[in-house]
C-alpha cells in the first residue's frame, strides 16, 4: 500500500477511535513517521473470518480494540435481526482474563444494547464453555466471548456463536461477514442507560449454579467418585485464566482434593510464568509438574485461558511425568466412556462419537469395537457442533467429540469444547482405572495392544506480515500443481483435497466426491496407513502439518512398534522441512 493510502487510513482510524489510548498509540507512529508499523497496522482490515476476530491488541485497522470490535459487533446485530425479524433479541457475553478483556466485553455488550437487544453480560471473567452453556440455558439468539485461547499475551479475539451455543457455520459465518465489512459506524449507548433501560442484565450466579450442576451430572460413577474422592490426589493450573473459580468449586463439590499451582491461580493477562499459556506445550505445564512430583499427585491437569482446552500429566517411572497428548486424552476418554456405558448397561440405541479428520484413528477403532458410529469432521468444534444439530434432528444419542488440540466435549449441553467437564471426567476414569489396578498409561499401553501402536506428530511454522498469507497460499498451490508420489520413502496411495471435495487413488484418475465442506486442507493416505494432513490455520498466520501412524504391535512386543513408528515420523517430517524449512 502507498504511504499516502497508509497516512490517510491511519488517520481516519485516530479520529474516529473512541478509546484514547489506542487512538494515541497512531497519533504517536504518525509523529514518528514510523512507517514499517503503520503498514502492519492498516495495510489491511484485521479479517472478520468464520470464527470471528483475532488479533494483536493495539490500534489500527489491524489489530483488535475498541473501534474494530464495535463495528463486528454491529455486523452481528445486523445480521441477526434478518435472521430473526419481530422477535425480541438477546446476547449473552463474556470474557477472560486478557489485556482489555473486560473491557472489550462491556463494548460488544452496549453495542448490542444500543441496537435493541438484550445483553447478558458475565460481570467478571467466565470460561468459555459457560458462555456456550449460557446461551442455550438463557435462550439466547447469539453470543460472544473475548478471548484469544492459548495465544501469547499481546493477542486478543472475539468469537461469534448462535443460538445453539455453537460458534457460526455456513450460511451464518458469511452472512455475518458480509455485513461486518459493510459497516463504517457502530451504535452504542452508556452503561447506565442500558441497564436502566433493561437491555444490560449482569448475570449473577444462577448460571455457574447451573453449569456446575450440569457438569456433576453428566459423571459416570458417582458411587465410586463418593468412595473414593478422598483418596486421590490432583494438582491443577488454569494458566493465569478463567478455570480455577468453577474447577476447584466442581472438584471439591465431588469431593476431590484439588492443589492449584499457586503461582498461577489469579488471572493475569501477562501470563507472567509461561512464554504460551498453552496447555499442549511441555514448558507450560512445568511448575504444575513440580508441584504434582512433590504431592505425589495422581493426575497434572492444566486448563487454557479460557478454560475450552485440558492437558494433562501422569506419573511414569522414577518419579517422572508423563505429558498426555490430545490425542491420547480423547482416546482414553472415549474408551472410559463406551467401557462404562456397556458395562452399566446404559448405551443408548444410537450413539454416535466425533472426531475431526486429523485426530487419531484409534478413537475410530475404540468406537467400531462397541458398535457406536464414529463421523469425521473438518477441524474446529463448530464443525463438531455443526454434526450434533445435525444427529439431534435424527433422533441419535451424542456420546463423546474431540480434536487433537486437546479439545474435547462430554456433554450436549455445551455446543464447544470443555475444558472444566473434561477435568471431571479424567478425575473419574483415573480413579476407576485406579481400582482396576492401571494407572491411566496402564490403560493406554493395553490400547495399543488391542488395536495397534498410535502416534501423532504436529508440525507448525509461521509466516507473519503482509508476505504470510501469500507464501502459506504458494504452498498450498505447489502441493496441488504436484502432488508428492512418497512422504518419508512411504509411496502415496490416495489423495484427500478438501478444497476441490474430491479424493482419489494415486494410480486412477478417477475422483470420488466427499462429504465435508469446503477447507484448504490436504490429505496424503500413505501404503502402511499413515495419514498426512497440511492445513493452513484459521486462526493464527501459521500452516499446520498432522502425521498420524500406526503400526501393528509385531512379536517383538510394543516398543518395537514405538521404535517403527517414530522412525517412519522422522523420515516424514523430514520431507515436510524441506518444503517450509
Amino acid at each position: 500500500m502507498e504511504k499516502a493510502a497508509l497516512i490517510s487510513r491511519a488517520r481516519e482510524y485516530a479520529e474516529l477511535e473512541k478509546d484514547p489510548v489506542f487512538a494515541q498509540e497512531v497519533k504517536d507512529l504518525l509523529a514518528q513517521n514510523d512507517d514499517k508499523e503503520l503498514e502492519d497496522r492498516f495495510y489491511r482490515d484485521l479479517e472478520f473470518g468464520t470464527g470471528g476476530l483475532r488479533g494483536i491488541i493495539g490500534g489500527g485497522y489491524n489489530r483488535m480494540n475498541t473501534l474494530v470490535i464495535t463495528r463486528a459487533t454491529q455486523g452481528l446485530c445486523d445480521y441477526i435481526k434478518t435472521q430473526f425479524p419481530g422477535k425480541a433479541l438477546s446476547a449473552c457475553v463474556a470474557h477472560d482474563s486478557r489485556r482489555r478483556s473486560a473491557d472489550f466485553a462491556l463494548a460488544t455488550a452496549l453495542v448490542f444494547a444500543a441496537n435493541g437487544i438484550k445483553a447478558y453480560l458475565f460481570p467478571s471473567l467466565r470460561p468459555t464453555p459457560e458462555l456456550s452453556f449460557a446461551i442455550r440455558t438463557l435462550g439466547a439468539d447469539t453470543g460472544v466471548v473475548v478471548t484469544a485461547s492459548h495465544n501469547p499475551p499481546q493477542y486478543n479475539g472475539y468469537k461469534a456463536y448462535w443460538n445453539d451455543g455453537s460458534q457460526v457455520v455456513p450460511p451464518h459465518d458469511e452472512g455475518i461477514i458480509h455485513r461486518v465489512q459493510g459497516v463504517s459506524s457502530a451504535a452504542s449507548i452508556s452503561k447506565e442507560k442500558a441497564l436502566a433501560a433493561g437491555l444490560l442484565v449482569m448475570l449473577d450466579g444462577a448460571v455457574d449454579d447451573a453449569y456446575v450442576a450440569m457438569v456433576k451430572s453428566r459423571l459416570l460413577r458417582p458411587q465410586l467418585m463418593a468412595k473414593a474422592a478422598a483418596t486421590a490426589k490432583i494438582v491443577y493450573t488454569p494458566l493465569h485464566g478463567t478455570g480455577a473459580m468453577l474447577l476447584e468449586r466442581i472438584m471439591g463439590e465431588l469431593g476431590l482434593k484439588v492443589m492449584t499451582v499457586p503461582e498461577q491461580r489469579e488471572p493475569d493477562g501477562e501470563f507472567p510464568t509461561v512464554s504460551f499459556p498453552n496447555p499442549e506445550e511441555p514448558a507450560a505445564l512445568k511448575l504444575a509438574i513440580e508441584l504434582g512430583r512433590k504431592e505425589k499427585a495422581d493426575v497434572v491437569m492444566a486448563n487454557d485461558p479460557d478454560a475450552d482446552r485440558l492437558g494433562i500429566a501422569v506419573p511414569g517411572k522414577d518419579d517422572s511425568y508423563i505429558l498426555v497428548s490430545g490425542n491420547q486424552l480423547g482416546s482414553l476418554h472415549l474408551d472410559y466412556i463406551l467401557h462404562s456405558l456397556s458395562e452399566l448397561g446404559r448405551m443408548p440405541p444410537k450413539p454416535y462419537c466425533i472426531k475431526t479428520v486429523v485426530t487419531t484413528n484409534l478413537q475410530a477403532a475404540i468406537a467400531e469395537k462397541y458398535g457406536v458410529e464414529c463421523r469425521e469432521c473438518l477441524t474446529g468444534f463448530k464443525w463438531i457442533a455443526d454434526l450434533m444439530r445435525q444427529f439431534e434432528a435424527q433422533g441419535k444419542d451424542f456420546i463423546y467429540a474431540t480434536e487433537e488440540s486437546y479439545g474435547h466435549l462430554i456433554e450436549p449441553e455445551v455446543r464447544d469444547k470443555d475444558g472444566i467437564s473434561a477435568a471431571a471426567l479424567t478425575a473419574e476414569m483415573t480413579l476407576y482405572w485406579r481400582s482396576k489396578g492401571l494407572s491411566l498409561l496402564d490403560r493406554l499401553e493395553k490400547l495399543y495392544q488391542e488395536f495397534g501402536y498410535h502416534e501423532e506428530r504436529g508440525i507448525s511454522k509461521y509466516f507473519q506480515g503482509p508476505q504470510g498469507m501469500k507464501i502459506m497460499s504458494g504452498i498450498m498451490d505447489a502441493y496441488r500443481a504436484k502432488q508428492p508420489i512418497a512422504l518419508g520413502g512411504i509411496p502415496v496411495v490416495s489423495i484427500r483435497d478438501i478444497k476441490t471435495g474430491f479424493e482419489w487413488e494415486t494410480g486412477n484418475p478417477g475422483k470420488r466426491k466427499i462429504d465435508l465442506p469446503e477447507s484448504d486442507v490436504l490429505q496424503w493416505r500413505l501404503r502402511d496407513g499413515t495419514l498426512v494432513t497440511v492445513r493452513p490455520s484459521g486462526t493464527e498466520p501459521k500452516i499446520k502439518y498432522y502425521i498420524l501412524c500406526k503400526t501393528d504391535v509385531p512379536a517383538a512386543g510394543l516398543e518395537k512398534a514405538k521404535a517403527q513408528t517414530r522412525e517412519k515420523i522422522q523420515a516424514i517430517e523430514a520431507d515436510v522441512r524441506k518444503v517450509i524449512g
